[in-house]
């Protein structure tokens, strides 16, 4: 049987392994009983397991049984693919039958299908041992949202769990909304963001409200920073190669009549090119620094680089859309004709191993449009997709292995 029938016939196998984690959501780095069910998941199967020290993690190492040709000196070739395992600080309202038993925490981006996607295609190459002629790493990663889990598995050695560097990688990210369902979607290049963070802390001396002069306002300087940030964007930078600066958070005060002594910003900062990157790091402290400046104010501002942008080598974006549309049909991958302003940590991985990082639309309704995105607590997945995950994850790294000497796509 092809590896989609072998994965049809796992979908009801999956769908129950992922409604059993979507009711245990955890948050963060420590996910001991996601990890506890993963590994239930896996048991039995002919792989390599370890456990991260620092955190939930699971790496999965299979050593294919197939030689593949390679001359001497020549090492047989690594894949590695991913699944996040994290949920969000959310508490869930979608009234699924199977909804987050875990208060304030729920799966509302999808990485419990992520999870059990992954089991399954580590089901689908253990069933094919034999005939692999490389070896998979499977890495079961904590903390994608906001805690950099891929860094510290990186920290760790997963890219080099298979006893060598991994020679390519993948992972796969479903969506609620948007795209239909079964829709695969990817671009070459910069698919995510890179993200930052901004902190300012504007300090002022407090002071009673009905005498202004006798103070030193800290709130008018951090509302002209908030806007000032927004007109450096739209003035400072080129709208092709685009930053997004978001202020998420201006805290102040404790009462109406009350000067404060400090005012606080967090924004989020979003860009596509290291040249965009180091620009807006630059100018955002000097916007903030001046405007305090001119009224007179300290101010301490901290700019912290988080996740840089994810970029999708084009020979594997190439491979892999190849693969989409022999395996699925033509209809089934559609170029996303930009990228998104989100960021991922799997990034990280990219900027060391070339790969693909490709979206799944898994929208249950027939309007995508109209559905809740990812992180709304009404957000919904279909999990009827997760066998064409599994497979085409699975696909992936077969196809990989078959090229002469698991040369990279395009290298012959």
């Amino acid at each position: 049987m092809s590896i989609r029938a072998d994965a049809a016939e796992l979908q009801p196998e999956l769908a129950t392994l992922r409604r059993a984690l979507h009711r245990i959501p955890e948050i963060g780095l420590d996910l001991p009983r996601t990890q506890e069910t993963v590994l239930a998941a896996l048991d039995g199967l002919p792989l390599e397991i370890s456990t991260g020290a620092g955190l939930s993690s699971v790496t999965a190492v299979l050593r294919g049984g197939r030689g593949n040709g390679a001359g001497a000196g020549q090492q047989r070739p690594v894949v590695l693919l991913r699944g996040d395992m994290d949920a969000l600080p959310i508490t869930e309202a979608t009234g699924e039958d199977f909804t987050s038993t875990h208060a304030g925490a729920m799966h509302a981006c999808g990485h419990d299908l992520h999870t059990a996607g992954l089991v399954g295609a580590a089901r689908l190459l253990s069933a094919r041992r034999a005939t692999l002629a490389g070896d998979v790493v499977f890495m079961f990663q904590p903390g994608e949202e906001g805690f950099d889990g891929a860094g510290h598995m990186i920290d760790e050695g997963v890219l080099g769990a298979a006893g060598r560097p991994a020679d390519a990688a993948y992972a796969l990210h479903v969506v609620s909304y948007e795209y239909r369902k079964g829709q695969f979607t990817a671009r070459p290049g910069p698919v995510l963001a890179a993200s930052d963070g901004l902190f300012v802390t504007v300090l002022g001396a407090g002071g009673h409200g009905a005498n202004p002069h006798a103070a030193r306002d800290p709130i008018p300087a951090a509302c002209e920073m908030v806007t000032a940030l927004q007109t450096m964007v739209t003035r400072g930078f080129d709208v092709f190669d685009p930053v997004v600066v978001t202020v998420g958070v201006l805290r102040a005060g404790t009462k109406r009549n009350i000067i404060p002594a400090e005012a606080t910003i967090e924004a989020t900062v979003r860009s596509f090119s290291p040249t965009a990157r180091a620009a807006v790091r630059e100018r955002a402290v000097r916007v903030c620094e001046g405007i305090a400046a001119a009224h007179g104010l300290e101010v301490d501002v901290r700019y912290e680089e988080e996740y840089p942008v994810t970029v999708n080598d084009a020979a594997e974006h190439d491979f892999l859309a190849d693969t989409v549309r022999e395996v699925f049909g033509a209809d089934r991958y559609e170029p996303m004709p930009d990228p998104v302003t989100g960021s991922e940590d799997f990034s990280r991985v990219l900027s060391r191993v070339p790969g693909a990082f490709v979206f799944l639309g898994a929208c249950p309704g027939e309007d995508p449009a109209a559905a809740p995105p990812n992180h709304s607590p009404l957000a919904r997945f279909d999990d009827a997709v997760l066998a064409d995950g599994a497979a085409l994850l699975a696909e992936l790294a077969v196809r990989r292995f078959a090229r002469p000497n698991g040369s990279s796509p395009g290298a012959d």
